[in-house]
């Protein structure tokens, strides 16, 4: 199934994101990716998309390969990562080939991280143009990626705006958004894209905080905020490892519940291939979600 039918249903979309190990084949790879589907399978999630990972021959075998394993075993529609910033057109021209040879037709565009040597090539710029050499490719449905405080190389609101709405008229047919801790800034967001005439579904990208170099981190990396809110609790905890998972997961349901609430497309969780964390977050939410 193509995932922009899943929101066309008269519910919110619940997805996950998982990390394949580098090697498929490695011994346990498949045990360990089977044991975090064994944790999400308890909330029926609507898709779980499979990020791209590592470099070379063994990365679209990897990634492919858990997202058939997620659909036949699971049952559960995948969709598969392709960072263009890391890819040829040839490199791409594989990854299309052996995923609609696997069955899989949901692919998450991006660009991608710029990796520490370089682009792999130029050869898709912008994401944009990603999403519209996929869609000449053949019969794939095609997500995006958003980020309700503005990308990190934007120069500013507007621009990254117009570069959203560019890359939606390319083919994109729902956009799933960076992680972000606070709300109003993703609702402020959905009115930007509502003024900008991009009217596709948007899911809510949601991480809970488990260590105050986390948050470092991505405050960092790509320039989330933190509210006043989840400072104090950071500052708080900061040196009570269990109290500061505890809090992290705490603010991530109290995130969920109040996007819900407000009428969001969906949720896409980041479990940062942790089932323990997945868990207590479906458990506290798994009632509120299907409502």
């Amino acid at each position: 199934m193509k995932t922009s039918e899943l929101f066309k249903r008269d519910r919110p979309v619940f997805s996950f994101e998982v990390f394949p190990p580098r090697n498929f084949d490695r011994p346990n790879a498949e045990k360990r990716v089977c044991a975090t589907m064994e944790v999400l399978r308890e909330v029926n999630p609507d898709f779980v998309s499979v990020t791209y990972r590592g470099a070379g021959p063994d990365a679209p075998k990897a990634t492919i390969g858990i997202a058939k394993l997620i659909r036949d075993r699971y049952q559960t529609e995948a969709v598969v990562h392709l960072p263009a910033a890391r890819l040829t057109k040839a490199d791409v021209d594989d990854f299309l080939v052996r995923a609609e040879d696997a069955g899989i037709q949901n692919i998450l565009a991006l660009r991608g991280d710029i990796p520490e040597g370089g682009r792999v090539s130029d050869d898709f710029h912008y994401a944009s143009d990603l999403v519209t050499y996929i869609k000449s490719k053949g019969d794939f449905n095609v997500s995006g990626a958003c980020y309700p405080e503005g990308h990190p190389e934007s120069p500013d609101a507007l621009s990254d705006i117009r570069a959203l709405k560019t890359k939606v008229d390319a083919g994109t047919s729902e956009l799933i958004s960076q992680l972000f801790f606070d709300n109003e800034a993703f609702f402020k967001f959905q009115d930007r894209c509502q003024f900008a005439g991009i009217n596709v579904p948007i899911e809510a990208g949601i991480m809970p905080i488990m260590t105050a170099s986390q948050a470092e981190r991505m405050q960092a990396m790509a320039g989330v905020n933190l509210p006043a809110k989840l400072q104090g609790v950071l500052h708080r905890f900061a040196d009570k490892p269990d109290a500061l998972r505890d809090a992290g997961i705490a603010y991530a349901v109290d995130q969920i519940v109040d996007l819900l609430a407000h009428g969001v497309d969906g949720i896409h969780l980041y479990t940062m291939d942790n089932p323990e964390v997945a868990a207590r977050i479906i458990e506290a939410t798994k009632n509120i979600i299907r409502a």
